[in-house]
């Protein structure tokens, strides 16, 4: 039985290369997108070439009305959801006092609001299946609760992702079903120019920063047998930074 993976956000960075991993291994991975439609059919393409299948589809995962009918298609597309990986999750650095409502709001929509949506939609199919897997990104600090001043709406939804992580691990567990975080450092993954990335290697314990396939071979210990009783915790992938 082919195994099935949404991934919002999996056009391009770490939601990329996980979904070409999965594609490796046979999976048929959906994909959403918000603005890289072309990036997103490019993904789509190469996880077929490596043996997957896969769809690319344009979703706003913010809105909730707009999550169900993403789940509903990838329903009516493969008729089950083994695997939800949210890496999807807009981005901005701007000083706590310069931040605007609408800012705000953006980021916790995209990183927190849009996890819930998703989670309470595909966790009835995961029930039905007796089993699947959830897996959320957070960021290495986040259950720090340090002072980020330049980018507080981002962070803070973050932490909270850790905490709906850890909730729906526990109303989950009885389902066979494990929720988790990856909690990232600075991994190169597209977002930030390289110069701005080697700047802050000197942060980072390891000496080094942190590539994709860094992210991506986390994720799949978390949807491995091996990881079956592995649930509500955040997997630091971040050279030692943050912690």
């Amino acid at each position: 039985m082919q195994k099935v993976a949404l991934i919002p956000g999996g056009a391009r960075g770490i939601g990329r290369e996980i979904g070409l991993r999965l594609g490796e291994r046979g999976w048929a991975v959906a994909l959403c997108y918000r603005k890289s439609r072309n990036d997103a059919e490019d993904t789509a393409r190469a996880i077929e070439e490596k043996g997957g299948k896969a769809l690319a589809l344009h979703a706003d995962v913010s809105k909730p009305e707009v999550c169900e009918v993403l789940v509903d298609h990838v329903l009516e597309w493969q008729g089950r959801i083994d695997a939800l990986i949210h890496c999807a999750g807009p981005y901005h650095r701007l000083s706590l006092l310069d931040e605007t409502p609408a800012g705000w709001r953006e980021m916790f929509a995209g990183n927190l609001d849009s996890l819930f949506f998703l989670a309470r939609l595909v966790a009835p199919v995961m029930v039905r299946q007796q089993g699947g897997r959830i897996v959320a990104f957070s960021m290495a600090n986040a259950d720090r609760l340090v002072a980020q001043t330049q980018l507080t709406a981002h962070y803070l939804a973050k932490v909270g992702v850790l905490g709906l992580v850890r909730s729906l691990a526990k109303v989950l567990a009885k389902h066979k079903i494990t929720v988790n975080a990856v909690s990232p450092g600075f991994i190169d993954s597209g977002s930030v120019d390289s110069e701005g990335l080697e700047s802050l290697v000197k942060t980072i314990p390891a000496g080094s920063i942190g590539t994709v396939a860094d992210a991506a071979h986390a994720v799949l210990y978390l949807l491995s047998d091996e990881a079956s009783y592995v649930t509500g915790t955040s997997l630091h992938v971040s050279g030692g930074w943050g912690i």
